[in-house]
This record gives C-alpha cells, structure tokens and sequence, in this order.
C-alpha cells in the first residue's frame, strides 16, 4: 500500500513537471511572439515616419506626403520653384520698398548668380528708372523646361514681361537658364532647391503699344 502511494505520487510529480514545462513554453513563446510583434510594430511606425515628409502645395501650404510621391512629383516642384522665382525677381513696382522686399524674398531661390544680377541691374540704375517713370513691370511665365536626367537639373524658362509706363506699354521676350541643384527644404525654401549659373538668354523687344 505504501509503495503504491509512493508511486502514485511520483506519476503526480511527473505530470506535474510536464504541465510546468508546457506552461514554461507557452509562456516562453507568447513572450517571443510579443517581442516579435512589438518589434515589427516598431519598424513600422519608423519607416512610415521615415518615409512621410512635407512638400510645399501651390506655393503657400506645407503639406504631408510620402516620399515615393515627393520623387515623382520633384519635375512639378522643379517647374514651380523656377515659376515662382521668376514672378518674385521680374514682378517690379514703382516704389523702392516693394521692389527690395520682392528680390530679397527671391534671392534664397538661388546662389550668388541671382545676387549678382541683381546688383547688376541695380548699378545700371534699372530699378530707378522705373520708380522715376512710375512703371510697372509684370511677368508672365509661360513655360518651364527641366532636364531631371542630369543633375544638376538644367531648366530653362520662357516669359512675356510688361513694362507698363503712362503712355505706353512695352512687351518683352525673357529667356532664362541655369541649373537645379538639391537643397535641405526650410521655410523660405520650401521646394529644396537652388538655382545655380543663373543668366538671362534674351531679354529682346517684341511689342510696343499705345496705353488707352
């Protein structure tokens, strides 16, 4: 009698060890499946993250994108940045003020080209000469080419400038060129670029009328 006691007791030692051991790897697994799970969970917030970031939207608004869709969309920010250089740098008032707050606003667009001819234009006193005859120059940009091919990215710009004065209105072809070079985004330079070697191709009279 006592050693079958004795022997059901060790057949519930026995069991008991195995349930423990089952327990163990359970408990063992579920915890690798969390740390798993926490792991992969982990890396994809981080490469969401990693993957969103903020692109300018009509010029004004910065937005939340991904970045396969910033790369297909770098020709259109490409385009937009040269546009809207363009309308800053050419975009002229007859009042010193305006014209000092339109090229400063400009000049972070591109490099020391920009600022070069900008000083340029100043020494040869075009500003005022129009802020003498009350003119008004504006700027329509009528098409941008980028070349996203090579980088840098060669772009080359063609507008129509209007130069209105009292009795008359001039109208002008712009060429211009230069080249697209990748910058850090910041808020004065939302699309991440910067022209380089920038210059103007032709600048030619195309029109002259009588102000009704």
């Amino acid at each position: 009698m006592a050693q079958e006691t004795f022997f059901k007791s060790l057949r519930n030692l026995e069991t008991s060890y195995r349930n423990i051991r089952i327990l163990s790897f359970v408990v063992v697994g579920a915890c690798c499946v969390m740390t798993i799970g926490s792991l992969v969970f982990a890396y994809r917030v981080d490469s969401d993250a990693d993957s969103r970031v903020y692109v300018v939207e009509q010029g004004k608004t910065l937005v939340a994108a991904l970045r396969n869709d910033v790369r297909e969309n770098r020709p259109i920010e490409a385009r937009d940045h040269v546009k809207r250089f363009h309308e800053l740098f050419f975009t002229l008032d007859p009042d010193a003020k305006a014209i000092e707050a339109n090229i400063q606003e400009a000049l972070p667009y591109g490099d020391e080209s920009v600022a070069r001819l900008y000083l340029d234009t100043k020494e040869k006193g075009y500003y005022n000469n129009l802020i003498q005859a009350s003119a008004s120059q504006e700027i329509q940009v009528d098409s941008v080419q980028c070349d996203m091919n090579q980088y840098p990215y060669k772009f080359r710009a063609y507008s129509r400038q209007q130069i209105i004065r009292l009795t008359k209105v001039t109208v002008r072809r712009l060429i211009t060129e230069g080249y697209l070079r990748n910058v850090s985004r910041s808020e004065v330079n939302a699309h991440g670029f910067l022209i380089e070697h920038f210059g103007v191709i032709d600048n030619a009279d195309i029109e002259e009328r009588i102000r009704q």
